[in-house]
């Protein structure tokens, strides 16, 4: 029996979504889902969720729920992981904290001020899940991660420990290229594209149809209507010239140009604090949906964007597809760091997956992924090297915050972050540098 363990399910949005996608699947309905939760309420809230969907699906999985993590690892030949270590609290230290420095930040989870700590956090996490699953038998396995920041929890997970079948996911490549084919009037199934950066900077290197280059009619159809170049990624793709896979909240706090700029602000849309607000009403989304639990009602079930079912399914059956992985770079994106987490196409099937060599991606896109990966390589090696001054270099290297703020700034906010997070740090990175 296939055994998919399901780390962080009290993230009950994510886990009705794979389930519904698990018991939608022939293949995959009669699997072992095991649950894990270190929150009792939110892992028998994402139980009864498993069981509703299941039974409204008409699947018959075998449903286990483990508060030990290592039991819910046990035999699984799949682990997905989607955790945020501190949850809504660490959440808000990420975002209160830095506005003390006048920082802005709108999502603060893969990169910036609000990226870093959180990776920080989260290397613990995935040292001990690996521990588990090695002790547990599962170190073969795949772990399909999908939390943030994902380049820099990838890149630490195969740099130490030995889980090294990992792959991050996202949704963004498969949101930007609907949202691409809608602008160009012609339907998803018919488009061909290639994709290729790092997470959440990603690129659309080709998109066409039957050969044709649809890149044009994206261009008329935003001349069309001038709004949407009020849009950061809009902007983005016009000095760039290659749309970015991102969102513009997202995209809007990786580069200097946008948030220190009140003019620029109100311009583009940019929603400060975003995140802030998704957070609050994922807990009201929480609160509700175990409501209707309790008064036997269900919720609307609709198959997902996402790609680990997908690779579950094509690993078991062999019914091979392409996905967008978060992968080491090993010879994929030759202008990208050797060892580095890139996000390319990956064949699936029953061999395995293999993730596709990319070459060299334009010169100016590599140049603004390697801006970020210079952050993003400084914060595992602080980890990696147990050197906590690689955080504050970190910091003064991420565009958003050096724009801002001066380098002594910069070393008394990471001391305030440490003080602050100090519980949720690797103890060697528990120290103040400036006090």
């Amino acid at each position: 029996m296939i055994k998919i363990a399901f780390i962080g399910a009290g993230s009950v949005v994510f886990t009705r979504e794979l389930l519904t996608d698990i018991c939608s699947s022939p293949e995959l309905s009669g699997c072992h889902i095991a649950l894990h939760d270190i929150d009792a309420d939110r892992l028998a809230t994402a139980d009864a969720v498993a069981r509703w969907t299941a039974g409204a699906l008409n699947a018959a999985p075998v449903i286990t729920s483990h508060l030990d993590r290592r039991a819910a690892v046990d035999g699984a030949q799949y682990v997905i992981n989607m955790v945020q270590v501190g949850m809504h609290d660490a959440t808000l230290v990420d975002f209160e904290i830095p506005k003390r420095y006048g920082l802005r930040q709108t999502i603060a989870d893969s990169y910036g001020i609000g990226g870093i700590f959180r990776a920080l956090r989260t290397f613990g996490l995935l040292e001990d899940l690996a521990t588990d699953m090695a002790a547990a038998g599962a170190d073969g396995a795949w772990l399909l991660n999908y939390t943030n920041p994902m380049a820099m929890n990838c890149w630490f997970t195969y740099a130490s420990t030995p889980v090294q079948n990992i792959v991050g996911l996202c949704h963004s490549v498969q949101h930007t290229t609907r949202h691409l084919a809608n602008l160009a009037g012609v339907p998803f199934a018919e488009i061909d594209f290639v994709g290729a950066g790092i997470n959440h900077q990603a690129w659309i290197l080709r998109l066409t149809t039957d050969g044709r280059d649809l890149y044009p009619a994206v261009d008329a159809a935003l001349a069309r209507d001038p709004e949407s170049a009020r849009r950061v990624r809009v902007e983005l793709y016009r000095r760039f010239g290659y749309f970015p896979t991102e969102s513009s909240e997202h995209a809007a706090e990786y580069v200097p140009w946008f948030l220190n700029h009140d003019d620029q602000i109100d311009h583009f849309r940019i929603p400060i604090d975003e995140y802030v607000n998704r957070s609050e009403a994922n807990l009201r989304y929480y609160e509700r949906t175990k409501e209707k639990l309790a008064a036997g009602e269900g919720f609307s079930l609709d198959r997902s964007v996402e790609y680990a079912v997908e690779i579950i399914h094509a690993l078991e059956t062999g019914d091979a597809r392409v996905v967008y992985g978060n992968v080491a770079n090993v010879g994929l994106i030759s202008n990208l760091p050797e060892g580095a987490c890139v996000e390319v196409p990956c064949v699936v099937d029953a061999d395995g997956l293999r993730p596709q060599k990319v070459g060299d991606l334009p010169a100016q896109c590599a140049a603004l992924n390697r801006v970020t990966l210079n952050v993003a390589e400084l914060v595992v090696r602080a980890a990696l090297d147990e050197d906590p001054a690689q955080i504050r270099r970190a910091a003064m290297l991420d565009p958003n915050v050096s724009s801002k703020l001066t380098i002594d700034a910069i070393w008394s906010l990471c001391d305030d972050l440490v003080e602050a997070h100090r519980e949720r740090l690797p103890q060697p990175l528990r120290v103040t540098l400036t006090r």
